[in-house]
């Protein structure tokens, strides 16, 4: 059974949809065994102690460099034995050291499909206003595992989702969540943890 970190920074609508997933014996062989939080007033953590799951919070503004506070996110997550690492919204930025230690054992969720409207500055409604305004008729999510690069990394799984004349961002945003970001993520971290995943270059193959 691997242990399952994950980090959040705001409502933390993933980490639920993973609890679900979990409690519905969907992620196999794995198990939410902390939850690190960069807002103290994250609701994440409400989730997280609604379920029993153990919480830390890491407050950025504690730390004199992106370097120091790496370090310390490094620690508790050794600390706890975490075998993967999920960001399920996670906006603080960290050193490229973690996704060195953790290499190929950080899965992230993007609300686009890679490599349209990712990278730097695409976050939250910033990715489906880009959507929008370049009028694309699919966009979607990715999950994909965590290197140096902003959403650079070997791509897990994508769940195209159709854009409507009408959408707005937000509309757009929760249609995302709802038929892609939510099914898709604990679907990779069930794989990964099920030893089902297998890097290759910048590709994944995905084992029966």
């Amino acid at each position: 059974m691997l242990n399952i970190g994950v980090l959040v920074s705001g409502g933390g609508t993933n980490l639920q949809a993973l609890i679900d997933a979990e409690k519905r014996g969907e992620i196999e062989n794995g198990k939410i065994t902390l939850v690190v939080a960069s807002r103290s007033d994250a609701y994440a953590l409400e989730r997280a102690k609604n379920n029993n799951i153990k919480s830390e919070v890491l407050l950025r503004k504690n730390y004199a460099s992106t370097d120091d506070y790496s370090d310390a996110l490094l620690e508790v997550l050794e600390e706890n034995n975490i075998d993967v690492v999920v960001l399920a919204g996670f906006m603080t930025i960290i050193s490229s050291r973690v996704p060195q230690v953790y290499r190929n054992r950080i899965i992230n969720i993007h609300p686009a499909l890679i490599p349209s409207f990712c990278g730097k500055g695409y976050y939250g409604l910033h990715v489906h206003e880009a959507a929008l305004e370049r009028g694309v008729k699919v966009s979607g999510a990715t999950v994909h595992f965590v290197n140096e690069v902003c959403d650079g990394g070997p791509i897990i799984i994508q769940q195209p989702v159709a854009v409507m004349d009408d959408d707005t961002p937000e509309t757009l945003q929760k249609r995302i969540m709802v038929e892609a970001e939510w099914k898709i993520l604990p679907k990779a971290v069930s794989l990964f943890c099920q030893g089902k995943l297998e890097v290759v270059g910048n590709r994944v193959i995905v084992k029966e």
